[in-house]
């Protein structure tokens, strides 16, 4: 499949974009878009149908490794690139990988049973009813507030990193609602599901992550940052490249399967994506990833997409119906509008121009 080469800033020819059921002046829209400046402060842009590229684009911008500059990038198929909370994804996909295996306990399990040397909080009765699904869907019912800017010592995200002790942080936050009944957005819950996952693999995350994910699907590089306290951060850690990031998309897309070996189960990828929860701004929300409805011409309405989302405009999405998978890496870090010039370049370019199903 293309989506494991190219180093440049290319698309495929007018006469095969129209055999793959795009307007053959996909490129040509995308160039005036940023022409334009209506979509502004892109990295790269990688989008694939059926495994085969439609759209590639690479640039040249500032970028930065968890919020340490790094100055002008010039961006290539082989620039690893923050994912910042599109981690957050990959960190359910390894959860479902381990449930496969029978290394973790089902979704259903006593959260807190998980972390039995916080036995003191676990008496609680308003917290026994939490589970490791609630984690997964960010229904804690806990307080917490990634509202506020990351440079905020006050975001509970930041105020976790600087904790004595992580766990503890996030596991005695205030009860606020009724486990499953509301959405909050909350890198603490995924700091959980990865402790999950370390306790019952035996291994660290990222080494978890090269034995089952990434070797398998050909994934030699990449890096994943942790905190003071040396535990990697799956709830924005993550560097890929894209055409690594389009990978696991494309895994989504078949279902768990690549290159015929069966990576996670076909009921992991039809759970993780199934919507669970609204999260009150017309999305809904799954197990760590998000979801939502765009119209396509191919299709003559609304078809159903899913997202996983980071800080800056980093962005994968899917739409299984019409076979694609997009990757998105931008450089608008903490900035209130960094989702609009992704959110265009996903439903004003590449679902626009979908013409034939």
């Amino acid at each position: 499949m293309v989506i494991t080469q190219g180093n440049s800033s290319s698309s495929p020819d007018r006469e095969t974009l129209q055999a793959m059921g795009f307007d053959p002046e996909l490129r040509r829209k995308f160039e005036a878009g940023i022409e334009s400046g209506l979509l502004r402060d892109l990295h790269v842009v990688l989008a694939a149908r059926s495994g085969r590229v439609c759209l590639e684009y690479y640039a040249i911008g500032s970028d930065e490794n968890w919020g340490d500059p790094l100055g002008d990038v010039a961006f290539d198929a082989d620039t690893l690139h923050d994912l910042r909370s599109v981690t957050k994804s990959i960190a359910g996909l390894l959860y479902g990988i381990a449930l496969d295996r029978g290394l973790v306990p089902p979704p259903n399990a006593s959260l807190y049973e998980q972390f039995p040397e916080y036995g003191d909080l676990a008496q609680d009765p308003a917290r026994a009813k939490i589970a490791i699904a609630h984690a997964l869907t960010m229904t804690l019912g806990m307080e917490w507030d990634e509202d506020r800017p990351y440079t905020d010592p006050l975001n509970s995200e930041i105020a976790m990193e600087n904790a004595p002790d992580r766990y503890r942080f996030v596991l005695e936050r205030p009860v606020i609602a009724e486990p499953g009944t509301r959405w909050i957005y909350s890198g603490g819950s995924v700091a959980l599901v990865g402790a999950i996952i370390e306790r019952g693999t035996g291994k660290r995350l990222p080494d978890f992550a090269r034995e089952v994910l990434f070797e398998p699907l050909g994934i030699a590089k990449f890096h994943w940052n942790a905190g003071r306290d040396g535990v990697a951060s799956p709830a924005s850690g993550l560097r890929l490249t894209a055409p690594d990031l389009l990978k696991i998309g494309t895994l989504f897309l078949q279902k768990g399967v690549w290159a015929g070996q069966r990576i996670v189960s076909e009921e992991w990828i039809a759970q993780s994506l199934a919507p669970a929860i609204s999260t009150g701004d017309g999305l809904s929300y799954g197990r760590l990833w998000f979801s939502g409805d765009a119209p396509v011409p191919a299709f003559d309405g609304q078809r159903s997409w899913y997202a996983g989302f980071g800080n800056g405009g980093q962005r994968l999405w899917l739409m299984p119906d019409a076979g694609i998978a997009a990757v998105i890496y931008s450089g608008k870090y903490n900035s209130w509008d960094a989702w609009i010039t992704p959110t265009r370049v996903w439903r004003e370019i590449i679902l626009a121009n979908l013409l034939k199903a």
